[in-house]
């Protein structure tokens, strides 16, 4: 166990393993490596981690192995996996506060953020798939001939969870319950930025009464722990969430080894698109928060952010002065609405783009570097003037920089939305309902928000088109990526 004090301000300490967790043990790597997880307010060391590796992966992918095929949870009734699930997410409850202050000290998330934003909606998943346990059956299908024909819902198997750094534990809920409720058992791997609230949930776990080996996780790196998972051949699908460049590698690795199955949920350029008749107010505030939501760091972030143009100039006139009265700095004030970036290698990131957008042409209208002295910290960053073929406009940055773009009809305006790689999602603000259905018709992503932006349920299925990924995370969908369907036909 190690004990991580919060600052002063804040006025408590926390405790929680800094192991690998492998069949119900916490356990050391077997190579005695460790590394350090940050504070990306301070640039502080929270704590050293054990970093697991390709011996750690496979001795976690036997664990669960054992679990599926030989184990307790094999022969664990629906009901009963339902109600673990439900019990996990009272545990969650119990300890909200903890475990937003866990994702604030890790992430850089401004606790207010952590503890009205990422724990009801991890929560209410639990909840969500423990309903779904008993609930997700096959069918009769009548055939031709004297024969009767059924589907049967079974597990996939041992499911290798890779997981990023921005919501690490909303990842964790969109990810573990659906696969557990479904019979699964998990090796899941958090970020190695952000592992604390992961090893949290798996004390948990462990207190909930999960059986052995059913969940495993062990916190390392991409190249080694990320890799080893995607490309062992004992592993039987594997769930990722990252960024478009990894995703190739995942699946060129589960295609070269067993040809597992994969779902990926990638990364975006979201289009959010405001028409003159809006309700500017909203459209303004709305297309704020798209961007602008914990640090910019939202893979369907609204970062293509067209207005017509008659609506142009008081729409940027307003979104600089918003953008102005931003409140960023520690993430444990209350006040807070911005946090620093997660790291320094992604604060270089922002600030290169936001040199670059410069350099493109594009006309900076507010911030632009960086806020404070300590800590990764960027200025909320407003561009207009911004064309299509910039970088800026193209290329995913995960930070707090909006580009606000004109144009002039819907017809227009579709084909640009639709000329990028990404399809993740995308918003539109119009009293009109024709043209909201229009862009929801005709967009190419994954989720269409209309007169909103990031408004995330349990039950609401999300994932994306083209290069943001495949298949669906949350919802009923979600049941579809953990389940194989086979048929049973009987000579009667």
């Amino acid at each position: 166990m190690a004990t991580l004090a919060a600052p002063p301000s804040h006025g408590q300490t926390l405790a929680t393993s800094t192991k690998l967790l492998i069949d119900n043990q916490w356990v050391p790597s077997l190579s005695g490596k460790t590394f350090a997880t940050i504070n990306p307010a301070t640039g502080q060391e929270l704590a050293q981690i054990a970093e697991a590796e390709a011996a750690d992966v496979d001795r976690a992918v036997r664990s669960a192995r054992n679990a599926f095929e030989r184990g307790p949870w094999r022969r664990t009734p629906a009901t009963e996996r339902g109600r673990l699930l439900n019990k996990l997410a009272d545990l969650l409850e119990k300890h909200a506060d903890e475990m937003a202050l866990l994702e604030s000290l890790d992430n850089g998330m401004p606790l207010s953020i952590a503890r009205a934003v990422d724990l009801p909606l991890t929560i209410a998943q639990f909840r969500y798939f423990a309903g779904w346990a008993d609930k997700n059956h096959g069918k009769t299908i009548p055939i031709n001939g004297d024969y009767f024909c059924f589907t049967r819902h079974e597990a996939v198997g041992v499911c290798g969870q890779i997981t990023p750094w921005n919501f690490p534990l909303l990842m964790y809920g969109m990810k573990l319950p659906p696969a557990l409720a479904m019979g699964n058992t998990v090796v899941l791997k958090p970020a190695e930025q952000t592992p604390l609230t992961a090893l949290r949930l798996g004390e948990l776990i462990l207190e909930a009464g999960f059986p052995p080996g059913v969940v495993n996780i062990l916190p390392g790196f991409g190249h080694t722990a990320g890799a080893a998972i995607a490309q062992h051949m004992d592993v039987d699908k594997v769930a990722f969430t990252g960024s478009t460049e990894v995703g190739h590698l995942i699946l060129r690795a589960a295609g070269a080894s067993n040809m597992k199955r994969v779902s990926l949920e990638l990364g975006g350029k979201s289009p959010n698109i405001v028409f003159a008749d809006a309700n500017m107010e909203q459209a303004i505030e709305g297309c704020h928060f798209g961007l602008f939501l914990n640090q910019g760091q939202v893979c369907c972030a609204g970062s293509r952010l067209y207005v017509e143009e008659s609506a142009y100039d008081e729409f940027v006139e307003k979104s600089v002065a918003r953008a102005q009265r931003r409140t960023v700095g520690d993430p444990l004030d209350p006040t807070t609405e911005q946090g620093p970036q997660i790291d320094s290698t992604q604060f270089e990131k922002v600030l290169s783009y936001i040199e670059l957008g410069q350099a493109e042409g594009a006309k900076l209208l507010c911030g632009g570097g960086r806020a404070g002295e300590q800590g990764y910290f960027i200025q909320p960053t407003v561009f207009t003037d911004v064309q299509d073929d910039m970088r800026i406009a193209r290329e995913e940055i995960f930070g707090p920089v909006m580009s606000i773009i004109k144009f002039r009809d819907i017809e227009e305006v579709i084909e640009r939305a639709n000329d990028t790689a990404y399809g993740l999602a995308a918003g539109v603000w119009t009293r009109d309902i024709g043209k909201a259905h229009a862009i929801a018709n005709n967009v190419r992503a994954g989720t269409i928000w209309v007169n909103c932006f990031d408004v995330f349920d349990a039950a609401a299925p999300f994932g994306g088109f083209k290069q943001s990924g495949m298949g669906r995370e949350m919802g009923e969908y979600a049941l579809q990526q953990y389940t194989e369907v086979k048929t049973v036909t009987m000579k009667l």
